[in-house]
C-alpha cells in the first residue's frame, strides 16, 4: 500500500516561506508524519493509524484542509487505515483526498496522481477490483503520457494494472500488460533496478514464467 514518507516534492518551499509558529508547526507536524511512517513501513499500521490521525487533525486545526501539508498526511492516514483493516473508511478518505488534490493542485500534478495510485490499490485491497481496474489503467495512461512508458512513477501504475487484472481474473490480459512493462523497463533500467526488481516479483505472483516474458 502506497503512502507518502516525507513531505513531497514541492512542499519543503512552504516551511522556507514560513515564519514563526508556523514554521514550528510545519516542522512539528512533518516530525510526527515521518514518525507515523516509519512504524507503517515496519509493518505497525494500526499505532501508524493513531498518529496519523493526530497529525491530520492539527493540521486541519493549525494549517487548513488546502495546505499541503494537510493534503500529504490526509493521504498517509488514508493508506495506513486501508492498511490497518479499516478499508472502507480509508477509500473514504483517500478519495476525499484526490478530489482536495485535484482541486488545490490539479488533476494531472503528480501528487494528484499519487493519491489516484493509492485509491485504485485499495480498491483493489478492498476486492474491488472493476474499479481498481479502471482506476489503475487511467493512472497508468496518464503516466505514460507525462513521463513516458519505463518511469518508475509509470511503471509503478502499469504494475497496478497487472495486479488488478490478475484480481479480476482476466489472468491472460495481466500477463501480456506486464510483458509490455517488464520489456520496457529492461530497456530503460539497469539490471537489478528496484522497479524491474518488483515487476519481475510481480510475474512470479500471477504465475508468469521467465520464458513466458
Amino acid at each position: 500500500m502506497p503512502w507518502w514518507s516525507r513531505m513531497e516534492d514541492g512542499d519543503a518551499s512552504l516551511i522556507d516561506g514560513a515564519r514563526g509558529p508556523v514554521r514550528t508547526n510545519i516542522h512539528e507536524l512533518a516530525a510526527r508524519n515521518a514518525r507515523a511512517a516509519a512504524l507503517f513501513s515496519g509493518g505497525n499500521a494500526k499505532d501508524a493509524m493513531g498518529l496519523f490521525e493526530g497529525a491530520f487533525h492539527d493540521c486541519m486545526a493549525m494549517l487548513g484542509r488546502d495546505h499541503l501539508a494537510t493534503l500529504t498526511v490526509a493521504g498517509n492516514l488514508g493508506a495506513a487505515r486501508v492498511s490497518a483493516g479499516r478499508r472502507r473508511v480509508g477509500i473514504g478518505l483517500i478519495a476525499a483526498n484526490v478530489a482536495d488534490r485535484s482541486r488545490v493542485l490539479g488533476d494531472e500534478d503528480p501528487r494528484t496522481l499519487t493519491a489516484l495510485d493509492a485509491l485504485a490499490v485499495a480498491y483493489r485491497l478492498a476486492g474491488d477490483v472493476d474499479d481498481a481496474v479502471e482506476l489503475s489503467a487511467r493512472v497508468a495512461a496518464q503516466r505514460t503520457r507525462l513521463l513516458g512508458p519505463a518511469h518508475p512513477d509509470t511503471l509503478t501504475s502499469r504494475m497496478g494494472v497487472v495486479r488488478a487484472k490478475a484480481a479480476a481474473g482476466d489472468v491472460e490480459s495481466a500477463t501480456m500488460e506486464l510483458r509490455a512493462a517488464i520489456r520496457d523497463a529492461e530497456q530503460a533500467l539497469p539490471p537489478g533496478h528496484p522497479h524491474l526488481a518488483a515487476l519481475l516479483e510481480c510475474a512470479e505472483a500471477i504465475g508468469m514464467t521467465r520464458r513466458e516474458g
